[in-house]
């Protein structure tokens, strides 16, 4: 554009300084801009890549020969809250149903610090080196302000994910509550169905409130700190009941011996609480992940409870009733989605909403108003 020059106008005034802003600039020679127009035709076109739309026989096959790229784009599609792909998601389940339910499937939950990921890392490379095909769910928290997350866990592990026996997927919680995803479920039986013969899935990491997971997986960890709390923090009802097997990690350094007494004072805890599987007595472990002590110690009392889980048939009378929750889940979702999108419950609504704000009605009398409107609407 270096031939586009400026330059003063004849009827500025005399003298007129840098303070006179107008200036004009030379006309676009044509002759020029046709010369440039036929160059850029003539030149070759750099061909733009298409991403392939693919069929639902296309994901079957992609996942079931554990394609990788096709896996994670049927996640993506099962993951996806827009209306045209729940169709072709479901589809997609449907049909690889019959080629899962084959692998373990572990749950590990614990409090943001706890050394979640790090375990897991060493846990996989471990996994990996004796023959297993691993994949790692990591659900990262979404934000409630701007509903983004920055599903930063492979950041974490980074020996596993170049490990090609393993496969990780973080996911944004989407804001459900219970430390895991809405579609966890699916994902992970489309990485069942890829091969993967162990299941990982890391939960947010919030609290006591975590115990979703409990109903999606065989096996529940419990990671912890040293100085997580006293006696009467651990009989609390909540995460801790649920567990299978609780871990003291980080037990290396000056902090190996705190971990070995809060570990003492965990199986002292756990006295007082109901196995959370029957026929299993759960207990508490030490591990380090930077030193490896410990850690495939925890894999070993997994197959344990494998074995006996399956010798005592309580682990496919666990998965039936995991089944059946996630329908009536699943059902209560639709009709919650069903309801609030009808247009005359809506209107309701924004009439609470009004009387909220402007503090003419109780939020009892507001309640009883919106369910007033929902009944008529069912009763039609």
């Amino acid at each position: 554009m270096a031939e586009y020059t400026t330059y003063r106008p004849d009827w500025q005034p005399e003298g007129a300084g840098e303070e006179f802003a107008c200036q004009v600039m030379t006309g676009i020679d044509e002759k020029k801009l046709a010369e440039r127009a036929a160059a850029a035709k003539a030149a070759p076109v750099a061909k733009q890549y298409v991403r392939r739309q693919l069929t639902v026989d296309d994901y079957v096959e992609g996942v079931l020969k554990c394609d990788r790229t096709v896996l994670a784009r049927a996640i993506t599609m099962v993951e996806s809250n827009a209306p045209q792909h729940f169709a072709l998601g479901q589809e997609i389940i449907q049909k690889i149903l019959p080629y899962t339910g084959k692998a373990t499937r572990v749950g590990i939950t614990g409090v943001p610090g706890a050394g979640k990921s790090t375990f897991i890392e060493a846990l996989g490379n471990l996994l990996c080196d004796k023959g297993h095909k691993l994949a790692v769910l990591a659900v990262d928290p979404s934000s409630h302000v701007s509903h983004g997350s920055i599903l930063g866990d492979k950041t974490r592990m980074e020996t596993l994910s170049k490990r090609p026996e393993a496969f990780i997927r973080p996911s944004p919680s989407g804001g459900t509550l219970g430390g895991v995803t809405r579609k966890s479920r699916e994902t992970m039986l489309l990485c069942e169905a890829a091969g993967y013969d162990t299941i990982l899935v890391e939960t947010v990491g919030v609290g006591q409130s975590e115990t979703t997971v409990r109903s999606m997986v065989d096996f529940f960890l419990y990671v912890v700190l040293t100085g997580a709390g006293d006696d009467l923090q651990g009989i609390k009802k909540g995460v801790m009941e649920t567990a299978d097997a609780i871990l003291v990690n980080k037990a290396d350094g000056e902090n190996k011996f705190r971990a070995s007494v809060a570990r003492a004072e965990y199986e002292q805890i756990l006295h007082y609480l109901r196995p959370a599987t029957e026929g299993w007595t759960t207990k508490a472990y030490t591990s380090s992940s930077v030193t490896g002590e410990g850690v495939w110690e925890i894999w070993e009392v997994v197959e344990t409870f494998m074995a006996q889980m399956r010798r005592q048939g309580t682990l496919e009378t666990r998965r039936q009733q995991q089944a059946l929750s996630w329908v009536y889940q699943m059902t209560e979702e639709q009709i919650r989605n069903q309801i609030l999108a009808n247009p005359n419950v809506v209107a309701c609504m924004e009439k609470v909403r009004m009387n909220i704000v402007n503090s003419t009605m109780s939020a009892t009398a507001a309640a009883q108003m919106l369910l007033t409107a929902i009944e008529a609407e069912l009763k039609k």
